[in-house]
Parts: C-alpha cells; sequence; structure tokens
C-alpha cells in the first residue's frame, strides 16, 4: 500500500475527513447556535441584528459539509453507503432541517407583517436547533456503535437510535453550538444586545460545562472501547487533558468577557472532541455494537490506492482555495453588524 510521509493513503483520507468534519462543526457550529438562541432576542431589530451576523457567512460555512460528505463517498464509499442505510430516516430529517434554515433565512425579510416574520424566526430556530440535536444523536450512536452483522446489514430498530447515551451527545453538542454562537453573536453586537448576549454566554457556558462532564463520565463508563487508544498510547492522554484546560480557559475568557478568545476557544474544543472521537474509532470508521465483524475499517472501506491518490491531489489544491475564501469572507465583514436597506 502506498504511503506519503510516512502514514498510508485511507489514513490520510481518514485525517482528511476528520478535518472537513471538525471545519465544518467549528464553522457552521456557531450559525446553528446563534440560529438555536434566536427566540430568545424578543425585538425585531435585535433579531434582525442576529440574523445579519450570520448573513454573510452561513452558506458557505455549509460548503464545509458538502465537501466532506464528497469526500466521504469518494474514499470510502462503503461507509457513505452504509450511513446512509442505516441513518437514513435522521439523514432525511436533517435535509429537511437545512432547507427549511436556508428558507426561513430568506423568507423571512420579504413581507412586513409581524405573522409572518414571527413564522420564519420560529422556523429559524426550530430547524437550527434540529440540525444540531440530530449530528449529536448520529455522532453518539457512532461513539458507541450501531447494530450491524457481519454483512454490515443494519439488525437494529429505529428507536434504537434514541438510546440514552446518543441523546447526551446530541444535547451537549447543541449545549456548545449555543455557546459558540453567544460569543460569536457578542463580537458582532452592541449596546442593549450586548449586554442580552454576555447573559446568555453566561448561561449556556454553564450549561455545556455541566453536560461535557455528564458526557465524559458517561463516555467512561458505558464506552469502554473509547478509551482502549489511551492504555495503548499513553501520550494519547495529552488530548482529554488539553481538552479540559481549553474548557477550563474559555470559562475564564467569558468571566473576563472576552470573547474573541473565548469563541476560539470553543472552537477548539469542537475540533478536540471530534479528535477524540476519531481517535477512539481508529482505524474503524463504524462500530457494531453486536459482531465485531459488522466493524467496517479504513482498510475495508477505501477506494483504490490510484483513486484516493488523485483524490489526495485534488483535496490539496482545493483545500486551500476553501480556506483562503473563508478567511476572505470573516475578514471582510468583520466588526459590527450595521442595519442597512439590504439587510435581512
Amino acid at each position: 500500500m502506498d504511503t506519503i510521509l510516512g502514514l498510508d493513503l485511507p489514513t490520510w483520507w481518514f485525517l482528511l475527513i476528520g478535518a472537513l468534519i471538525s471545519g465544518y462543526g467549528i464553522l457552521d457550529g456557531f450559525d446553528l447556535g446563534a440560529g438555536a438562541l434566536h427566540l430568545f432576542f424578543r425585538k425585531e431589530q435585535s433579531r434582525r441584528i442576529a440574523l445579519n451576523a450570520i448573513g454573510p457567512v452561513w452558506d458557505g460555512n455549509e460548503v464545509w459539509l458538502v465537501i466532506g460528505a464528497g469526500a466521504l463517498f469518494a474514499a470510502f464509499p462503503l461507509v457513505y453507503g452504509t450511513l446512509l442505510s442505516v441513518f437514513y430516516l435522521p439523514f432525511i430529517l436533517l435535509l429537511v432541517a437545512i432547507i427549511f434554515r436556508a428558507i426561513s433565512i430568506e423568507f423571512r425579510s420579504k413581507e412586513e407583517m409581524k405573522w409572518w416574520r414571527a413564522t420564519w424566526d420560529v422556523c429559524y430556530c426550530l430547524s437550527s436547533t434540529t440540525i444540531a440535536l440530530l449530528f449529536g444523536l448520529i455522532l453518539g450512536n457512532l461513539i458507541q456503535g450501531i447494530p450491524l452483522d457481519k454483512d454490515h446489514q443494519f439488525v437494529g430498530r429505529l428507536r434504537d437510535f434514541f438510546n440514552p447515551y446518543a441523546l447526551l451527545i446530541s444535547v451537549t453538542v447543541l449545549s456548545l453550538f449555543m455557546l459558540h454562537g453567544a460569543m460569536y453573536l457578542a463580537m458582532k453586537t452592541e449596546d442593549r444586545l450586548y449586554a442580552k448576549m454576555t447573559i446568555l454566554i453566561n448561561q449556556t457556558s454553564k450549561f455545556f460545562i455541566l453536560c461535557f462532564i455528564t458526557a465524559s463520565m458517561a463516555t467512561l463508563i458505558y464506552v469502554p472501547h473509547m478509551e482502549a487508544i489511551f492504555h495503548k498510547y499513553p501520550v494519547m492522554f495529552a488530548l482529554p487533558v488539553t481538552a479540559v484546560l481549553i474548557v477550563l480557559n474559555m470559562r475564564r475568557m467569558i468571566e473576563k468577557r472576552r470573547y474573541l478568545r473565548g469563541f476560539i476557544s470553543s472552537g477548539v474544543t469542537t475540533a478536540l472532541l471530534l479528535l477524540l472521537f476519531a481517535s477512539g474509532l481508529y482505524p474503524n470508521l463504524v462500530l457494531s455494537n453486536v459482531d465485531a465483524r459488522g466493524n467496517i475499517s479504513i482498510y475495508e472501506a477505501a477506494s483504490t490506492d490510484g483513486s484516493l491518490r488523485t483524490m489526495l491531489l485534488f483535496a490539496a489544491i482545493g483545500m486551500p482555495l476553501v480556506l483562503t475564501y473563508t478567511v476572505f469572507v470573516f475578514w471582510t465583514f468583520r466588526g459590527k453588524v450595521k442595519l442597512e436597506e439590504t439587510s435581512y
């Protein structure tokens, strides 16, 4: 098997897809969090400012999800097909929620009637919350394993997805996104709305820390295979230790109202938690909780070396372009939000 810098091609694609998912979680995470908090704003002007804070960037952030899904299909088609089959209904609900969120943002300001705007405000909040919860639900089930037989066929039932651990991870993801979004909005607002955001940041940070501690304890108790890598490679203990330190630093930055540093900390927390998840899975992409023969490793699911090598070349060209575009957009629309005639 071909190697690049000491790593085989399936491992490179495992890392690349992990980076894409992390990028999506960091970038679209604050969009979703801002949407989940939307109904906490009572005034029309506050809701418009909150919408225009994410207005220039939300659709670009979703590009990371599209690229990640495309990379998974190209590099690991067996995993792509298995996940779509297993999580068919959650993925359908996810697509519906993504569509409704986009419609809500674009349609809200098309009419002046209060009922019209209130309706789309509710749709925007519910769809954003649903997306975050569904991502957490899928992640929670992947962490603890899904019921696959030796032929990778799903042998469970729909209600199996709604187990206590997966629901806990789902709420934890939502709490992290809400905190991430609240700090982003604080950086983009001023005056009374900024004061409102300081209260929401304090509340969501406490909510996230509670969820973080509970989810960590539940993982150690009920998902022992996630800690196997730490016994095999003790140096990997640096990951959870770093995650805890970053969370503590985030809380310290919040108390000092240094929200840019807090926002960076919440983004790093998102990446570290996903890195912990990936470390616990490697070299598998999907775990079976009923038959170990149902596990799908990166080597079993990978495309041919020729395909992986060619796609890696395109990724090496395309990823810097996406990163450059992302930085350019955020730099262009930096600073506080000012409502204009063309604003949402």
